[in-house]
C-alpha cells in the first residue's frame, strides 16, 4: 500500500481521502452553507412567502407584463445563484464519495493480491476490478 501512496501524491490529484486537505475555499464554506439553507423547510416557507407577496402587487403595477417581470427576474436570480452554489457543494460531495470509492477499491484490490497465494481466482478477479475501476490507471501515474 505504501507504494501507491507514494504514486498518489506525485503532484496529481488526489485519489483517497487520506489525499484530501480538510480545508475549504470562502466560497466552498459559502456553498455548503447556502445548500443547508435551501435544503430546510424555512427556505421554503421564505419561496411561498415571496409568491404570495408578489401576487397582491397586480393591483400596485402599471401592467401585467410588468408583474409578470418582477416574479420572473426575482425567481430567475435566486435560481442562478442557488445552482451555482448547489452545483460546487454537489461536485465536491461526487468526487469525495468517488475518492472513498477509489480507496475501498484499492485496498479490495491489495487483499485480493495477498490472498491470490491460497486463491488463485482472486488474481483473476483482481485484474477484472482494476479493469473495471481504473486502478491500473491510478496506480501507475505519477
Amino acid at each position: 500500500m505504501a507504494q501507491h501512496t507514494e504514486n498518489r501524491t506525485a503532484g496529481r490529484p488526489p485519489t483517497m481521502p487520506s489525499d484530501i486537505k480538510g480545508k475549504l475555499s470562502v466560497f466552498d464554506r459559502f456553498a455548503t452553507a447556502a445548500s443547508a439553507l435551501a435544503s430546510k423547510a424555512g427556505f421554503f416557507v421564505f419561496c411561498v412567502l415571496l409568491v404570495l407577496v408578489w401576487a397582491p402587487t397586480i393591483f400596485l403595477l402599471p401592467s401585467v407584463d410588468t408583474w409578470q417581470l418582477v416574479i420572473n427576474t426575482a425567481t430567475t436570480i435566486i435560481t442562478f445563484l442557488l445552482v451555482a452554489l448547489l452545483q460546487n457543494t454537489q461536485s465536491r460531495s461526487d468526487a469525495a464519495v468517488q475518492q472513498k470509492l477509489n480507496a475501498i477499491a484499492d485496498g479490495l484490490a491489495d487483499l485480493m493480491r495477498e490472498m491470490s497465494s491460497e486463491h488463485p481466482e482472486l488474481l483473476r478477479h483482481r485484474r477484472e476490478l482494476a479493469d473495471a475501476v481504473g486502478l491500473e490507471n491510478r496506480e501507475s501515474a505519477g
